[in-house]
């Protein structure tokens, strides 16, 4: 690791808590340089859904490649372009009912809820945004005016403005209904601020701790957003393209949002590649009103149309339900044989969540499960909660492995806190 300590940026992240350099990757597996095998329980954070080095988007690729097809076009008209368009159209539009039109951003998922931003304020003419306390949407100063976590705020260095925080659905307990907040302000005269633009949320609150919203919550969001003439985006960078069993996390509410952000798993592949769905009525760009010289990447075009043919029909969609039930069930027993009662799990689909309410906790899961050769990471505003994401299309050994993994951590990390709790005290004397 020497090399990385001595050029790379005292910023990077993942290598402190992956602590090896790795070589190779195939489906839900990954092979470091010394030969290690580990299974993948974070998946590029939710990048690869589809798994590592997928064959079927290998090989598509590997043959446009030997073509000389266009790899950098801008925004010029590209047959691997076209391709994904009409794909998207067939495959996601059409059964769905839906009718949008298609910008593509820079590559990055915070660039999309930029984009996302901006349209929605141009459209409306007015400048507040409504978000929702822990969601994470972006590093960049507008997405990060919007996303709750005071970490990543405080690395702004500027302030942050022209947003307004709301509580997530069942932040103020079981009891109490988060919009009754919200509806009281709109329709207050007195309320000190301009109707917002826009309202921007995740339907699972991803980096917020694996928090999900309820469908008749969601519901009621798109109904009051309506009334008042305020937008509604839905951030679906991290939980959509199949994540939660649906192509969208929110289909399962019956949404209609006029803006949606998708990128991570939408190449398929790991290549970078974003975009904005627009309802037609509130695409008022000009002609390169938002650019950026990648917002062409033809390569992720082609692993794109490719990972679409998985939509066509519903065998993936039935796969990630069963993988779910098992999740829950595993995390569900180890929960309450070997967890405090306040333990909770929560998720959707194939992003699971254990909440120990302990951040020390889960980091030595997190760090045993490293050992142990599982890749899986921590979320939530302390990470108290320990994050599932593994690939969609991994196999029920793989899977089962991994879980079990998981409860081997949770053993091996409460018999170190019995040992540092009875070790006698050391350098005291």
């Amino acid at each position: 690791m020497e090399t990385f300590d001595r050029l790379e940026s005292q910023v990077r992240s993942y290598i402190r808590a992956f602590p090896t350099v790795f070589l190779r990757s195939l489906g839900a597996k990954l092979w470091d340089r010394q030969g290690r095998e580990y299974i993948d329980f974070f998946s590029g954070a939710g990048t690869l859904n589809y798994g590592h080095n997928n064959p079927r988007f290998k090989k598509s690729l590997i043959e446009y490649l030997q073509g000389d097809g266009i790899v950098h076009s801008l925004d010029m008209a590209t047959e691997a372009k076209e391709r994904f368009l009409e794909k998207l159209e067939e495959v996601v539009f059409r059964p769905r009912g839906l009718e949008y039109r298609v910008q593509f951003t820079g590559p990055t998922g915070t660039n999309a809820v930029e984009a996302a931003l901006k349209a929605a304020r141009k459209a409306t003419g007015r400048r507040q945004v409504l978000f929702f306390c822990n969601g994470f949407h972006g590093m960049t100063l507008g997405a990060l005016a919007v996303t709750g976590n005071a970490l990543n705020r405080a690395g702004a260095g500027v302030s942050l403005q022209d947003a307004l925080p709301l509580p997530f659905d069942g932040e103020l307990g079981p009891d109490v209904d988060t919009l009754d907040y919200l509806e009281a302000q709109l329709e207050n005269p007195g309320r000190g601020y301009e109707l917002p633009a826009a309202a921007i949320l995740e339907t699972v609150q991803a980096e917020g701790g694996v928090k999900v919203a309820r469908v008749p919550w969601l519901q009621r969001l798109e109904r009051l957003l309506k009334r008042h003439g305020i937008l509604l985006i839905v951030d679906d960078i991290q939980v959509g393209c199949g994540r939660t069993g649906d192509f969208f996390s929110f289909e399962q509410a019956g949404l209609s949002p006029d803006f949606v952000c998708l990128s991570k798993s939408l190449s398929g592949f790991g290549l970078p590649m974003s975009i904005v769905l627009i309802k037609p009525d509130l695409d008022s760009w000009r002609p390169g009103e938002h650019s950026g010289t990648f917002r062409g990447n033809n390569l992720a075009f082609v692993t794109a149309s490719e990972a679409l043919t998985y939509w066509q029909d519903d065998n993936l969609t039935k796969a990630v339900d069963r993988n779910s039930r098992t999740m829950r069930r595993r995390l569900l027993e180890l929960a309450q044989r070997s967890l405090p009662a306040a333990a909770e799990v929560r998720g959707r689909g194939m992003i699971m969540g254990l909440d120990v309410g302990d951040p020390a906790l889960v980091f030595r899961v997190c760090r045993e499960a490293f050992q142990r050769g599982l890749i899986i990471e921590s979320a939530g505003p302390s990470g108290e909660v320990l994050k599932l994401l593994p690939p969609l299309t991994i196999d029920s050994h793989e899977l089962e492995s991994g879980l079990s993994r998981i409860e081997e951590c949770f053993d091996a990390a409460a018999m170190q806190e019995s040992s540092s709790a009875t070790a006698p005290a050391q350098g005291l004397g």
